[in-house]
């Protein structure tokens, strides 16, 4: 029965008018409910709680309903697991609105690995690049995997500075995986499809919108043991990441920068309200090394 709930959570994904919570719902209720999988749009419209968008979605479902080998088609295309499978990260699991699909290109085994995150500004200045430089090879030798969000700066860096130490990594995305956004990163991108991994929650031909960042950072925070920060101005979205995973009960780090660059503002602030201030490895490491939730 599982391959009809995956197959139905794609149909779901593909509809306009219904979220991923919404998604979440319709699986919920269909696990408890004898793994039942045939239902009709009303039936997912009250079980989904849709109210705004109910005529959109059920002009949708019945689009892909009665194109039914066009969307076995397009199926075909994406790799993904889903909340159900065994290769869905456990620590992913426990956040509120887990993304019921994650969509990849690479190596998927890597999301069993324990992971660290690495964010900061995109205008990374040569301090950030020297901190991570410094900070990742010990995460490296120490068997953590590390991800980022494939973005200019910190988060591109980290994920080359990981590679080019023998080390892997995973990025998360806020478009479909054939799209690669920024420009700037996509030779980083394309590799680590090649070589690593990269995830989304998005269909491909999903282009970046402004909204699918602030998801795609609880992701980051979701898969990851703890965030280190280094570089981040207060109102950046690494700063939403580490709320994120202040929330999920994970560890934060804030990397101390200058006091007279607004891009060090976030970090500072991260470390007035808890974070650990880190200046080097070791920091990260005696906070890591045991940890559980």
């Amino acid at each position: 029965m599982e391959e009809k709930q995956r197959d139905l959570l794609f149909k779901l994904a593909v509809c306009n008018g219904i979220g991923n919570l919404g998604m979440l719902k319709v699986l919920d209720f269909s696990i408890r409910y004898n793994d039942s999988t045939d239902f009709s749009k009303e039936e997912i419209i009250h079980i989904a709680e849709i109210t705004t968008y109910q005529k959109i979605f059920s002009d949708s479902w019945d689009y892909w309903t009665n194109a039914d080998e066009k969307l076995i088609h397009y199926q075909k295309q994406h790799n993904f697991i889903t909340v159900m499978d065994s290769t869905y990260p456990d620590y992913l699991k426990q956040i509120y609105n887990c993304p019921a699909l994650l969509f990849y290109k690479g190596n998927i085994d890597l999301l069993k690995n324990k992971c660290l995150s690495f964010i900061g500004a995109r205008a990374a200045s040569v301090y950030g690049i020297k901190v991570v430089r410094q900070l990742i090879p010990e995460m490296i030798k120490n068997d953590f995997t590390i991800v980022s969000g494939l973005a200019k700066g910190i988060d591109s860096v980290s994920h080359q500075v990981a590679m080019q130490n023998g080390g892997q990594t995973i990025g998360v995305v806020g478009t479909g995986l054939d799209i690669c956004y920024p420009k700037e990163t996509a030779h980083v991108q394309r590799t680590m499809m090649e070589e690593q991994l990269v995830v989304s929650e998005y269909l491909n031909g999903t282009g970046p919108r402004k909204f699918h960042f602030p998801m795609r950072n609880r992701i980051i925070a979701g898969i990851s043991l703890g965030t280190c920060v280094v570089e981040a101005k207060i109102n950046s979205g690494s700063l939403i990441t580490a709320q994120a995973a202040l929330e999920y009960g994970r560890e934060i780090f804030a990397v101390p920068g200058n006091l007279f660059e607004t891009r060090s503002d976030g970090c500072h602030k991260l470390i007035q309200d808890g974070a650990k201030c880190t200046i080097s490895s070791q920091d990260i490491l005696e906070e890591v090394q045991f940890f559980s939730i």
